[in-house]
């Protein structure tokens, strides 16, 4: 699974431009589901059948995001500097002397207007990107392009860096899944879902759309594990975090105690997560129609929603394990 977490932080894909991300995920689920199709969200979803009818079996969506932060062109000058919005959450005090990359293959770099900065932190009215142009005509970007940040995949042992972990390696903890679900009582809705960086959009129109009886979302959290975090009792490398509450949603008991008690029974190493600030697909279909029992299955990230994003590939191994342990056996009456 390491090779394709890497694959997919390669990809393309912002809010709103999930093409490039959801072609590469189809190509891992061939012969993996019974069903594939893509909304007109642009949420790819992909079915798997009850092994055997019973009545115990639930329409469980599994619900893990394609789209990844990034800028948006709102203005060129007349030398070619692009000012920039960012999309939602994105941290921008974090922007200063990265790189960034556009879906036409323009690279460009976050400057900061004014002498060097010293210790004053940068704020978004002086920040800009310069694309390499002399002049706006020469800039091959305009007005409402959007760009990703950039930088190489890296691993330190079982450490992996990236851009844009929150959520490719989600998504690829759901392949992964999907891959090693032999069977299950339960008809699977996983949903690579779209904009989800920007309000949860493809899992507000998806959990309408599908009408599942649970959801699980999959996605990274927040740790209180580096020098002067915020106090929180998730950290990397112990364990795939299972959700009790975050800014949007409180997890379902009966959800949450599934996830817990599947851990406990397979000695799946985790933790109990709650997260302040932020949230996932799972508060948006919580409350879609008569609502939906909701939980998240969370993999630990430092620095999300900047440029520079760590996780640890044993926390992904036990999400896997975790999700199909659960799904392989019947949900709790």
């Amino acid at each position: 699974m390491r090779a394709l977490i890497e694959e997919l932080c390669s990809v393309f894909g912002p809010s709103g431009q999930e093409e490039r991300i959801r072609e590469a995920i189809v190509d891992h689920l061939d012969g993996l589901v019974d069903e594939m199709r893509t909304d007109r969200l642009g949420n790819l979803i992909a079915v798997k059948r009850p092994s055997a009818s019973g009545e115990r079996g639930k329409r469980i969506m599994l619900a893990a995001h394609m789209d990844e932060i990034g800028v948006m062109v709102t203005h060129v000058d007349a030398q070619g500097f692009c000012r920039f919005t960012t999309f939602v959450g994105v941290l921008k005090n974090t922007l200063w002397a990265r790189r960034a990359l556009f879906a036409v293959g323009v690279d460009g770099a976050l400057g900061r207007a004014g002498p060097p900065p010293a210790r004053e932190r940068p704020t978004p009215q002086k920040l800009f990107l310069d694309v390499g142009a002399d002049s706006k005509e020469d800039a091959r970007v305009q007005v409402g392009d959007t760009a990703v940040f950039r930088s190489s995949f890296g691993a330190v042992g079982d450490r992996l860096f990236a851009a844009n972990l929150d959520d490719r390696i989600g998504c690829a903890v759901l392949i992964e899944t999907l891959r090693e679900l032999e069977s299950s009582p339960h008809e699977i809705l996983a949903v690579f879902t779209a904009q989800e960086e920007v309000g949860a959009r493809g899992a507000t129109t998806a959990g309408y759309g599908l009408d599942p009886e649970i959801i699980l979302a999959i996605d990274v959290t927040a740790t209180g594990d580096f020098p002067q975090a915020t106090p929180m009792e998730v950290a990397l490398g112990k364990g795939v975090a299972i959700k009790v509450m975050d800014r949007r949603m409180i997890a379902h008991p009966k959800v949450r105690g599934w996830l817990e008690d599947t851990a406990q029974a397979f000695d799946i190493p985790y933790q109990l997560e709650v997260l302040e600030f932020g949230s996932t697909d799972a508060s948006a279909v919580q409350v879609s129609r008569a609502g939906v029992p909701a939980g998240t299955v969370s993999i630990p990230c430092r620095y999300v929603h900047t440029p520079s994003q760590v996780a640890d590939y044993n926390d992904a191994l036990g999400a896997v394990r975790l999700l199909v342990n659960a799904l392989s056996g019947e949900y709790p009456s």
